[in-house]
């Protein structure tokens, strides 16, 4: 018999995640209280972009195999359950907001009358799973027969389909050998295809996403400082990068310097980690990542001051296009977004800004109404007086300096991904600025 999954939250981890336990084979139930968004899943839609994901919606929605629900009485009787809902940070502190969480564990509950393995995927303080598993024995009619683990994810915005179907590792955060060949058993094909597994003790497995993700951010900031020095000594932090990438220990990966991580995970995430440091009495720990999280924010406001210097100490009524409003290409998530924040601060200063993003202008119209936006990257750069390319399309790659400068006001560009081809923009007669670049 197939086994039967069920998959709690269907925002951008949860409605991947169901997509690929149906690609891999199995009956999956999404279920979420959004009932506009479990509609448009229904009808075989992503509420999100993500390459990859309307395909193998489309592939699976019609077949009965995916069905998508607000109901939770959907869930009974399934195998596995995975809870995929978010943890934002709190309103009132740095701290994840765990309501929905443990609302989505209170919901679930009632309806396990029979041993099932329940799965948390979303990203929580060390110790939430311990908290959960008591929570879970005392509310479901089954008991102690709901066991509780943890499989925490590694998706990549623009990648997640892949990064679900053949992630780089698993992770098992186990209390007992059944719920490890339980998941071993949901894994079967991806183990097979050579995806190693690491099986840990709940805590640990909890730990390993924040710890990846702070490790992260701090490469990220790392290089974004080194940006800071080079700018004041007339270094090159793209040919440095390049130098110490080289290093087997380093790597080149994520040392591009620019203006900084966004999204829904990173800040966030390494906030959340201070906060439950400091409630574990450990806060000296990880006392650095206070000033990754303020050298991320310096990155922003070097731009909006530079985009100032530029047309000469004021924004006032001056043209400003902004290419990119999505935190990274391939993706039209704008939370925390670098690109739509340096936007809306210059738009706060009486800059007359033009965003345009190819996926991300419906999600930054919801964040920044006020904010005008373009349909194409022409017509956002039409008589400006400064370029600022901050999300890094392809489509903004391959834009011809030279037919650019014929529309602009003045040809000045500000790369803050450091990825255009700075030679190719000068020949055109623009006057290029990178970010830590002389």
């Amino acid at each position: 018999m197939t086994m039967r999954i069920s998959v709690i939250g269907t925002g951008y981890l949860g409605a991947v995640h169901a997509v690929g336990m149906a690609e891999l084979g199995y009956t999956v139930v999404g279920i979420d209280v959004d009932a506009e968004k479990v509609a448009a899943l229904a009808r075989g839609e992503a509420p999100f972009y993500e390459p990859g994901l309307d395909e193998l919606l489309a592939k699976h929605a019609g077949t009965g195999r995916l069905t998508f629900t607000t109901d939770f009485a959907a869930a009974a009787g399934a195998d596995v359950h995975f809870v995929c809902v978010g943890t934002p940070q709190r309103r009132d502190g740095l701290a994840a907001d765990m309501r929905y969480v443990e609302a989505a564990v209170d919901s679930l509950a009632p309806h396990l009358d029979a041993a099932c393995l329940v799965v948390g995927k979303s990203t929580v303080p060390v110790g939430t799973a311990v908290a959960l598993a008591d929570r879970l024995a005392k509310t479901a009619p089954v008991g102690a027969g709901a066991e509780l683990a943890w499989n925490p994810e590694f998706l990549r915005e623009g990648f997640a389909v892949e990064d679900t179907l053949h992630p780089d590792r698993l992770v098992f955060g186990v209390t007992s050998d059944d719920a490890e060949r339980k998941l071993r058993e949901v894994y079967a094909q991806t183990i097979a295809d050579g995806t190693p597994v690491i099986v840990s003790d709940l805590p640990t497995a909890e730990l390993v996403k924040v710890s990846a993700n702070a490790f992260l951010a701090t490469k990220i900031s790392f290089i974004n400082a080194m940006a800071e020095i080079a700018e004041v000594a007339g270094a090159d932090v793209t040919k440095l990068a390049d130098a110490i990438g080289h290093d087997a220990r380093i790597g080149r990966k994520f040392l591009n310097a620019g203006i900084g991580f966004g999204g829904g995970c990173l800040p966030k995430d390494i906030r959340a980690f201070m906060a439950r440091a400091g409630e574990l009495g450990a806060s000296h720990s990880l006392a650095f990542l206070a000033e990754i999280d303020a050298i991320n924010l310096r990155r922003r406001q070097y731009v909006v001051d530079l985009t100032r210097d530029l047309v000469g100490g004021s924004v006032a009524n001056r043209r400003i296009a902004v290419l990119g409003a999505a935190f990274k290409p391939h993706s039209d998530d704008v939370r925390d977004s670098p690109a739509l924040n340096i936007a809306g601060q210059l738009h706060l200063q009486g800059a007359r800004v033009s965003v345009y993003d190819p996926k991300a202008t419906d999600n930054a119209r919801k964040v920044f109404p006020t904010l005008p936006y373009a349909d194409s990257a022409v017509e956002a750069c039409r008589d400006a007086s400064v370029v600022l390319h901050l999300t890094e399309w392809q489509e903004f790659r391959e834009l011809d300096p030279a037919e650019l400068a014929g529309i602009v006001e003045t040809p000045v560009v500000v790369d803050g991904r450091n990825c255009l081809d700075a030679d190719a923009w000068r020949a055109a007669g623009w006057t290029y600025r990178g970010l830590g670049r002389p």
